[in-house]
């Protein structure tokens, strides 16, 4: 009965999982980066070249594409210049990604979800691991329970885990390698099995994002500790477990490069001190011109907004304010107490420190990155998190049974209270802000871009339009999907559309209608572009931002009525 039970509840919570995924997948036009990782995928996978996979490592867009093989009708525009042309910023993609999905086919809505399908699956799968490892960590299966259940529901996870990009990729991959990485190291010896899946783990979290590599270091922290047995032959096993990291780095690199499907040529560095290299050819040029690149963005260049101010150096508070507004109140005040309970038994403190350890690392470096654009980067750190929280359930207290029941029932309340917050915002989980923050209705003062604001409402604006009867708007858009593929009637106003959309980007400069007293009309603008992202002078929209809007369209577009009275 109880093993019937369990299954039960396992069951219930996938089903719950898919249906919430699915129905708000299915209500999201394309978001800002889906249609550049989409094309670099289905680029390789049919041509077998990674020219475009240029800062974003190929292995999980190849995933979100191979879905695309049962549609043969589809046409790459490899006889465009975006594809022929080198361009030496490397920026093809945005102009190839563009015409691949808005011009070359049709039926965009149903590339965009057969590509989504495989992260839903790769946040199943990071779920799956999740139970394993905190089963194992934890030695219960309750444990084990609570950390699939925390893992499929967290909201900015579920957000991450509906679309083609690789944010939800690199965060299983990594957490997958963490795992596998301490059942390496609590084995007796030198365990080639678990070695050889660890080794493989790695080189797939390498070829799936480039923050990964961040990992690399962290793990070689990790192999200093002793927490994987007792002090005896310390360092022995010290020895061996930096001969088991750089052999496994060895064979990652051999996995990356067949990732790119063994690329062999030219090097294309762009920076001055690393340009020499590039009368040289040599293995996989596209993934170290990425990671070059990638390190240059780290540095700053790209505008940050955070609580009213931008910076085009980046905020070293932006990741310590986005985990606190957007991660959810019972995972706030669960952690805590996770940690405190966990560290103070010497049963659990062991493994505490192993997850908790990579996590303040990986997000003290965040800290320090000027590329800040969304709590998306931070994905990494909540799985690691989450079974942290998920060893409360196995919490034991020799001295005590009510505080045992206490903890217990803290873990049971954050189970549900967690479930409610994703409920409450089904189906807008990429602009989930807790309540404490103000929730998702006050999130664009704190944060924009993929914070809130991905370009994912068109189709809801087109719903709103439809139920309102208003045959038009002025649209002060951000995005890269186009609003007349769904059969929007716009005047473009001032924001950011896709390389294919000029007349969003060139209004900034010729505003179409008075900044000081808006003409009459229904004025749909997205979130970041109410901040004026691309702007130093903040005042094309500065009449609109000292109002409340009359109506949101999955928060991240505002809608003004403004009157011949306004």
């Amino acid at each position: 009965m109880t093993r019937l039970y369990r299954r039960g509840l396992v069951v219930t919570a996938v089903l719950l999982f898919f249906f919430l995924a699915l129905d708000s997948m299915a209500g999201d036009s394309p978001t800002m980066d889906e249609q550049n990782h989409i094309a670099r995928g289905l680029a390789l996978l049919r041509t077998g070249d990674p020219r475009l996979s240029l800062e974003h490592p190929p292995l999980v867009n190849l995933l979100s594409a191979l879905p695309l093989l049962t549609l043969p009708e589809l046409r790459l525009p490899t006889d465009d210049p975006s594809w022929t042309k080198e361009e030496p910023a490397g920026l093809n993609w945005y102009f190839f990604a563009d015409k691949l999905l808005w011009e070359y086919n049709r039926d965009v809505t149903r590339l965009i979800f057969l590509a989504r399908l495989p992260v839903i699956y790769l946040l199943l799968f990071l779920a799956v691991v999740g139970f394993r490892f905190a089963r194992i960590l934890w030695r219960s299966w309750w444990a084990g329970f609570l950390a699939f259940f925390l893992l499929l529901f967290e909201p900015n996870l579920l957000a991450h885990g509906r679309y083609a990009t690789t944010d939800l990729g690199g965060a299983f991959f990594i957490f997958l390698t963490a795992y596998l990485l301490w059942r390496l190291w609590t084995s007796s010896g030198w365990d080639w099995r678990h070695w050889v899946w660890f080794a493989l783990a790695l080189g797939l979290a390498f070829s799936s994002k480039l923050s990964t590599l961040v990992f690399g270091p962290i793990f070689v922290l990790l192999a200093f500790l002793p927490l994987y047995g007792g002090q005896v032959g310390y360092g022995r096993s010290l020895m061996r477990r930096l001969g088991q990291l750089l052999l496994a780095g060895l064979v990652s690199l051999a996995i990356i490069w067949a990732a790119y499907n063994f690329q062999w040529g030219a090097f294309r560095f762009q920076s001055d001190w690393l340009r020499p290299f590039n009368q040289l050819s040599g293995p996989m040029p596209t993934y170290w011109a990425g990671v070059e690149q990638i390190i240059l963005l780290s540095g700053g260049g790209r505008p940050s907004f955070l609580l009213g101010q931008f910076s085009d150096t980046g905020f070293t508070a932006y990741f310590p304010v986005a985990f606190l507004v957007k991660t959810p109140l019972a995972i706030l005040l669960a952690l805590p107490v996770a940690a405190v309970v966990l560290l103070w038994r010497p049963g659990t403190r062991k493994q505490a420190l192993y997850l908790l350890i990579p996590a303040l690392l990986y997000f003290a470096i965040s800290m320090q990155s000027g590329l800040n654009i969304g709590y998306r980067h931070l994905l990494p750190i909540l799985p690691f998190l989450l079974v942290l929280i998920g060893g409360l359930p196995a919490f034991t207290s020799h001295t005590s049974r009510n505080t045992q029941y206490a903890i217990r029932g803290i873990a049971g309340a954050t189970a549900v209270f967690l479930l409610l917050a994703t409920l409450s915002i089904q189906p807008h989980y990429l602009s989930f802000f807790n309540v404490a923050a103000g929730g998702p209705a006050n999130g664009g003062n704190i944060l924009i871009d993929s914070n809130i604001d991905w370009g994912q409402d068109l189709i809801r604006l087109r719903q709103w339009m439809a139920e309102n009867d208003v045959e038009s708007v002025k649209l002060g858009w951000f995005g890269t999907a186009r609003p007349e593929y769904y059969g929007i009637q716009y005047q473009p106003l001032p924001g950011l559309g896709g390389v294919g959309q000029p007349a969003f980007f060139d209004a900034w400069w010729d505003v179409p209608f008075d900044p000081a007293q808006p003409e009459p009309g229904v004025y749909a603008i997205s979130a970041t572009s109410l901040w004026e992202f691309p702007l130093q002078d903040k005042t094309v929209y500065a009449w609109f931002r000292q109002r409340e809007p009359d109506a949101r369209i999955g928060y991240s577009i505002l809608i003004y009525e403004v009157g011949t009275t306004d």
